[in-house]
């Protein structure tokens, strides 16, 4: 017994001596005193400047560690700050140490700023403090630290090749134990934020975490994870995660206990609600099974609102080839009285580590009710195949089948998921767009109408990428009618563009292109476009309900606009416009048989007479053509030329497209022969211009005739033709041919004075 008291008493006498020397290394030594050493062996090491503003306090037991108070290192061989910390404690466990290992025992940082920069040629300013395994070989380090407790620190990543910068500011850590195979608290805050896309998301993590870093184990439990604020263009974000996720990477094993999401945002004009639950799942390297899997989600908007649940009952297989009986997506949307239902069924199979899943017997049936459809309701199926690839990001689908009275066929792709990129090549046999317009939004006569206009709204193609064609064998839209229609679309970056649009119409044909530029705040739109062959009466009378040309021939029209409403496009317009028919006919007016009756009143009416269209007369030529070019909004041409046998008309004036009225000074010449009620022809008018003004608005102009002016031109050209009849029988002895009666005595000629009245007599008639 005395042996034992002896080792104790020996024993007690070590453990004093030994606090002695450490209790006297803590009274004694000042690490502070060097600081200069240290500071200038990171600068040999690492070429950084190490500031120490703060006084260092060392502790050795029962762990051995250090207080740090302020400090700061610079970038690499430069003066400019790379990181500052206001405070850390940092201590290591003492008996491990005698092993020749290091056992972390407590982290303690405040007021951490740091910034990582990624420079364009690739690498990074922290380069040279990354440690290599081929140059040293690394301390073996066992996690078992009795807590971690990070405050008031922001990490700042910048991308100058992109042009991007991310930070985690205001970011506090708080644990329990940290050792492997042992269940630790977590508690995170921290704000993300970033420009590209844009980020700015409050984000908190409360959940027990347990690892085991040799076999790559890691397993959340009672996971509380909550986002709130923006991502991208989705705003008013709350996210918020629950339940339990296991991860084993190096057996290849999934697992989630009660896993459920949901989360509320707005996306442009869209209220998101959507809801994700997955009560477990198990996913090994040789087995897959799970049960019912549901998504429920909500788009609310001024419009209605559209709400979609996907059904996924319990999976079976392996990690590489599982597969469900049944996959149910059924979808709801309502706007404003009109209804559309759908359901998508298929049997489903996919890979897990490829990401890919397949819809090989894709089942479509939708239904549309609502006031202004055909009988009120429509309905079509459609059937066909998909297939998903979520680590290439894409989506192929081919659907086939009829939606009311057209047959369809499709196939539609998606590359890439932020935001997608739309693929199509769709051949629909029929379409009548007209049967499915609510009241008032077909034709219409004119412009007018009280009430601001309404915007048109093309935020929707800011972000769209698509690309592929459309063909369709008859089309019916805004009354137009259309067959072997193509259209190949490409959209990006804001601006679509249609070409060619091209098709078959009214005994002819068009062929152009469009393109609308959405990128701007103020959408632009450009259309060039010809049309030959074209009988452009039935055109004008389907696509703007105006009966005044006739004729078949060419139309090309180059123009631009930029606007916000269609009033403002109007007023905007600029381009060019050339028009060439023939056999046709210009309605409202009947040039020659005005003239004539003109002829007939020029003894009594002076000045101007006006009447109104009046579309059953008709002016016909054999040719017309016309150019205008186009400025802001009003259309001007000088080059009208218009033929027929019995007239010659020229003209010159403006056709305000933006305030929908005309104003135009028509030139009539009478180069054949007009016969009136009364037996007597025009031709005493015959070489004499005659001016027709078109004014007032373009649905219903009026046409004025200047009677003075032909009244002047008319006596002017009668006197002309007279007085060279008479000098040529002064001169010539020739005299107009009068019939005479055989064994008649010749009239004598007349005098001047009684010339002068022949004149006047043959003007008026009388």
């Amino acid at each position: 017994m005395k042996i034992v008291k002896y080792l104790l008493m020996a024993f007690a006498g070590v453990a004093v001596l030994l606090g002695g020397v450490v209790a006297y290394i803590a009274a004694t030594f000042d690490p502070n005193s060097y600081k200069p050493q240290i500071i200038q062996l990171v600068k040999d090491k690492k070429q950084r400047t190490l500031k120490l503003d703060g006084e260092i306090k060392l502790k050795f037991w029962p762990s051995i560690g250090a207080d740090l108070g302020k400090l700061a290192l610079s970038e690499f061989k430069s003066d400019a700050e790379f990181a500052a910390v206001e405070s850390a404690r940092v201590s290591l466990k003492l008996m491990p140490l005698l092993s020749k290992k290091v056992v972390v025992d407590e982290v303690e940082i405040s007021g951490v700023r740091a910034t990582v920069i990624k420079y364009k040629d690739g690498h990074l300013n922290i380069d040279d403090l990354l440690t290599k395994d081929d140059d040293k070989k690394q301390q073996q380090v066992e996690f078992d630290i009795d807590h971690v407790k990070i405050e008031k620190t922001t990490l700042t990543y910048r991308d100058e090749a992109q042009r991007a910068s991310y930070s985690l500011s205001n970011m506090n850590l708080s644990t329990g134990r940290i050792a492997p195979n042992v269940p630790g608290k977590i508690d995170l805050s921290v704000t993300v934020q970033g420009d590209k896309p844009k980020v700015n998301l409050g984000i908190s993590l409360k959940t027990r975490l347990t690892f085991d870093l040799e076999n790559q184990v890691f397993s959340l439990e009672n996971l509380e994870l909550e986002a709130k604020g923006q991502a991208a263009d989705i705003s008013n974000l709350n996210a918020k995660a629950s339940g339990g996720v296991t991860a084993k990477l190096k057996a290849g094993e999934f697992t989630t206990n009660g896993l459920s999401l949901a989360l509320t945002a707005v996306s442009g004009k869209d209220n998101l609600d959507i809801k994700f639950d997955a009560p477990k799942l198990l996913i090994t390297k040789d087995k897959a099974s799970g049960d019912k899997v549901t998504i429920a989600a909500k788009i609310t908007n001024a419009q209605g609102v559209t709400q979609a649940n996907v059904v996924l009952p319990g999976i079976e297989g392996t990690a590489q080839a599982f597969k469900a009986a049944g996959m149910t997506l059924d979808l709801d949307m309502k706007h404003g009285e009109q209804s559309v239902k759908a359901r998508v069924t298929s049997p489903l199979s996919g890979n897990f580590q490829t990401q890919q899943i397949t819809l090989s017997q894709l089942g479509v049936n939708i239904t549309a009710t609502g006031p202004n459809l055909p009988g009120k309701r429509i309905s079509g199926n459609l059937t066909g195949n998909a297939s998903v690839n979520g680590s290439k990001q894409q989506v192929q689908a081919n659907l086939a089948g009829k939606v009311a009275d057209s047959t369809i066929k499709a196939q539609l792709g998606v590359n890439g998921f932020a935001p997608p990129g739309l693929t199509f090549d769709i051949d629909i046999d029929q379409l009548d767009i007209d049967k499915y317009a609510p009241p008032g939004d077909g034709k219409s006569a004119g412009s007018g109408g009280g009430g601001a206009e309404k915007p048109i709204d093309v935020t929707a193609l800011r972000s769209l990428r698509a690309n592929g064609k459309i063909s369709i064998g008859t089309l019916k839209a805004s009354n137009l009618k259309a067959s072997n229609v193509r259209l190949e679309i490409k959209a990006g970056g804001g601006q679509v563009t249609v070409s060619p649009l091209s098709a078959n119409l009214y005994g002819g044909a068009m062929n152009g292109a469009a393109t609308v530029n959405a990128a701007q705040a103020t959408p632009s739109f450009a259309i060039k476009q010809n049309l030959s062959g074209v009988s452009i009466g039935p055109l004008l009378k389907d696509l703007a309900n105006k009966d005044m040309l006739d004729g078949k021939g060419t139309v090309n029209v180059d123009v631009r606009t930029t606007g916000a409403t269609v009033g403002a496009l109007k007023r905007a317009l600029n381009g060019s416009a050339a028009v060439n028919l023939r056999d046709g006919a210009i309605k409202g007016i009947d040039i020659a048989r005005t003239i004539n009756d003109a002829k007939a009143k020029l003894g009594s009416l002076k000045g101007q007479q006006t009447q109104a269209a009046d579309n059953t007369k008709k002016t016909e030529f054999s040719e017309l053509s016309s150019t205008f070019a186009i400025n802001n909004g009003v259309a001007h041409n000088n080059d009208l030329s218009l033929k027929s046998p019995l007239l010659r008309v020229s003209g010159e004036g403006d056709i305000n497209i933006g305030a929908d009225t005309v104003n135009y000074l028509v030139k009539a010449a009478i180069v054949g022969t007009l016969t009136g009620q009364d037996g007597r022809s025009v031709n005493e008018l015959k070489g004499v211009t005659v001016p027709v003004r078109v004014s007032g608005p373009l649905a219903t102009p009026s046409f004025s005739l200047d009677f003075n002016s032909l009244l002047t031109d008319t006596v002017k050209q009668k006197a002309e033709d007279m007085v060279k009849s008479k000098i040529e029988e002064s001169l010539f002895g020739k005299k107009p041919a009068t019939p005479t009666t055989p064994g008649a005595t010749p009239a004598p000629a007349p005098s001047g004075r009684d010339a002068a009245k022949d004149v006047l007599k043959g003007i008026f008639g009388r």
